[in-house]
């Protein structure tokens, strides 16, 4: 059994309670994960093609809100 069958069995054995508070923390993880990533990125300059992008059509008045 692969450790994602293992994750899967265990959640659905869950309570109602339990699941609740898993979700809650597992949403948690997910979104500190994509703010890590996104900060890496930016620290490497990954977003610096689509922010100059923005800045060109905001300055071309190219947005709409």
């Amino acid at each position: 059994m692969s450790a994602v069958e293992k994750v899967e069995q265990s959640i659905r054995q869950l309570t109602p309670s339990e699941l609740s508070e898993f979700s809650r923390w597992f949403e948690e993880y997910l979104a500190e994960k994509w703010d890590r990533r996104i900060a890496e990125d930016a620290a490497a300059g990954k977003l610096d093609g689509l922010a100059e992008k923005a800045i060109m059509q905001y300055q071309a008045s190219k947005c709409s809100h």
